[in-house]
């Protein structure tokens, strides 16, 4: 792929000095890894809306009379909603294209979940709140692939997102570069032991809809429809019974070339995979072995063995 995908990013998390305190929460992974293969666009709302650096913290208000209501902490408890949901509205207009966004974690204006609420009075309630940017982000854009920096240390949310931003950003280049039926068709073919590994409720139903592609006359309608439910199967993580499905499946093309010998050696290691034994990348770099010496025209078209740059080091662990 030519270029790299773009993602959005809560500012202090590259290393600025925005936050409130005047400090920053700069991730190592995000910064010193995943800005090798991807293109950042930072942005700090709060600072966007004319607010200095340090500067009074922020909270989320919730009340029966003015429902959810972003103010400060400290006295004159200035309510700054309107203006962060008029900036946010402005700025995420013009943001279809991205393939991805991290977000803060519990902050009244990135987080994306579990943002402490409060009461009008002051007293903390329940983490049940969203940020408000994240929030006009989420629902503007429901096929987005939008994590927290705290999640990101999760291994398996970690790869499922990083995964999910370069599909969205190869299939907004598909559209970039104007859509056919056959590029979407191609498209769809690449994915498809990929959206197995990932929902095989999903994947059995996307398939019907994309063999109607046919009676769309409107490539761009279906496009929109598509993508909401392609990325809506990439969202389940792939899980380690549906990957030693999909690594079975994968092992029947080599039945013929394979000797007795070799198939009982892969279906091992595959096994051992499955009960947690392996990392995936055992099964796949055998797998890898048998296609590089019995070339298959499907397979190696199959998105599955390589989703996104093999130094991220993602399949290393265990899972």
């Amino acid at each position: 792929m030519k270029t790299q995908p773009v993602i959005g990013i809560s500012g202090c998390l590259t290393g600025s000095a925005v936050r409130f305190d005047g400090g920053h929460k700069r991730m190592s992974f995000i910064m010193d890894e995943l800005a090798q293969w991807v293109t950042f666009k930072p942005v700090c709302p709060e600072m966007a809306i004319g607010l200095p650096s340090p500067r009074p913290a922020l909270r989320l208000v919730q009340s029966k009379e003015e429902g959810l209501r972003m103010r400060f902490t400290q006295s004159p408890y200035e309510d700054m909603t309107d203006k962060m949901l008029s900036f946010s509205a402005d700025y995420l207009s013009s943001a279809e294209n991205l393939a991805g966004f991290i977000v803060c974690a519990k902050s009244p204006t990135c987080g994306m979940e579990r943002v402490r609420l409060y009461d009008k009075n002051g007293n903390p309630g329940r983490k049940e709140g969203v940020g408000l940017f994240s929030g006009v982000l989420m629902e503007k854009y429901p096929w987005l692939p939008v994590e927290e920096d705290g999640r990101l240390h999760d291994p398996v949310l970690r790869e499922n997102f990083i995964e999910r931003i370069f599909a969205l950003h190869e299939l907004n280049a598909l559209r970039a570069s104007g859509l056919t039926r056959k590029a979407l068709l191609d498209f769809h073919s690449r994915y498809k032991l990929q959206l197995l590994a990932h929902h095989q409720a999903g994947y059995r139903e996307i398939g019907p809809f994309v063999a109607s592609l046919h009676q769309w006359e409107d490539l761009e309608a279906f496009f929109v429809a598509y993508r909401e439910k392609l990325m809506a199967i990439l969202r389940h993580p792939a899980s380690r019974k549906n990957h030693t499905n999909v690594l079975m499946h994968i092992q029947g093309y080599f039945r013929n070339q394979l000797t007795p010998r070799q198939r009982n050696e892969l279906r091992e290691v595959i096994l051992h995979y499955r009960e947690g034994l392996l990392p995936i990348l055992s099964p796949l770099t055998l797998l890898n072995h048998y296609l590089a010496e019995y070339p298959d025209s499907y397979l190696q078209t199959q998105n599955y063995f390589s989703p996104y740059p093999e130094r991220l080091g993602l399949r290393l662990d265990m899972k």
